[in-house]
């Protein structure tokens, strides 16, 4: 394969959540020190290309590489704000103040958030016969948008705020008719249906909800016989055409596993067997292989595999199962 970039923001970041779900002082100390390692990354004093769509907002975001201050990303913001939050690394909270703000300000008018840009939503560009991969825009996405809503619930903004009104009907317009919601920039419909359910969650949404309690029964579904989850690249298609089956994952079946219990069901039997395949599947060293890659670039054309998905993301969910069950609570308390 080729390397087109690295990633070290957002890989640092969710380790610090998966660090942060573990607890205890040796990870929550690795936790803080990823934070305070990442806190000077912060895109403060740079406007980027974002700022033809939005000339009067601050910049406040991260990028998604060592240094790209040119594009800093809403998904990578609000993970990086919701880890700081969750560690309370500084009593300065200006980093995290920045980010709400511009978050707020690269919100698009139909409630939801691209990754880079506001209101990229000129689709005729797609019909170009240059654009041949039919994803030649930033337009919203529910992915981004799910971790810009739970950025923004865990930090105390509620239903009664206009902006998350907005936020929360594009979501609910966004989710599939079988109860799934479709992710742009993971392998497609258990990423965004994970990073969905986090978000409804995180917004207080009643779990017994009918986006909810459809996008469990369309999670328990699809679930593997083998207790875990899986999705092809093909399901990264123009059409749409919905979730394609594949062989369990590591990555898949946490966020499968966090999407489930997100939603209330930690005693559901599905993630009970998800667990136990993560127990089963776990190497010698204490992680997970993945062959299979499970990110999203462009359809037909770019896929990603992220080495680190198949390390935190099950740690992740293993440590939410524990830390759910010990304190026999069905409530996330978090926006992730």
């Amino acid at each position: 394969y080729c390397q087109p970039c690295l990633s070290p923001v957002w890989d640092t970041a969710l380790a610090a959540h998966a660090m942060l779900e573990v607890g205890g002082e040796a990870a929550e100390t690795r936790a803080r020190r990823a934070l305070e390692w990442l806190k000077p990354l912060q895109v403060l004093d740079v406007k980027g290309d974002w700022a033809d769509e939005r000339p009067d907002v601050r910049p406040g975001g991260w990028a998604f590489q060592y240094n790209n201050a040119h594009y800093p990303d809403l998904d990578d913001t609000a993970v990086v704000a919701m880890a700081m939050d969750r560690a309370n690394v500084d009593s300065d909270r200006e980093p995290i103040e920045r980010a709400v703000e511009w978050t707020f300000g690269m919100q698009s008018g139909d409630g939801g958030w691209g990754a880079f840009d506001a209101d990229n939503v000129h689709h005729y560009l797609n019909d170009i016969p240059f654009a041949d991969h039919g994803a030649l825009l930033d337009p919203p996405t529910v992915d981004v948008s799910a971790r810009c809503v739970s950025m923004l619930a865990q930090l105390g903004y509620g239903q009664d705020d206009r902006r998350m009104k907005t936020a929360l009907a594009y979501l609910e317009r966004e989710q599939e008719h079988d109860g799934s919601w479709f992710g742009r920039w993971g392998v497609n419909y258990i990423y965004g249906t994970w990073s969905a359910l986090s978000a409804l969650n995180a917004a207080r949404i009643d779990p017994q909800a009918p986006a909810m309690r459809k996008a469990v029964d369309w999670l328990v579904k699809i679930q593997n016989q083998d207790g875990g989850w899986g999705e092809d690249c093909e399901s990264y298609a123009l059409d749409r055409t919905g979730h394609n089956p594949a062989p369990t994952t590591a990555s898949q079946t946490a966020w499968a596993l966090i999407g489930l219990m997100a939603a209330g069901e930690v005693d559901h039997p599905a993630v009970a067997r998800g667990i136990a395949w993560l127990q089963a599947n776990q190497d010698a060293d204490g992680l997970w292989a993945q062959e299979y890659y499970t990110g999203g670039g462009f359809p037909r054309v770019f896929y990603l595999r992220y080495h680190g998905y198949p390390k935190f993301f099950p740690l992740w969910a293993l440590a939410r199962y524990r830390n759910l069950k010990r304190g026999n609570a069905s409530h996330v308390a978090w926006g992730m």
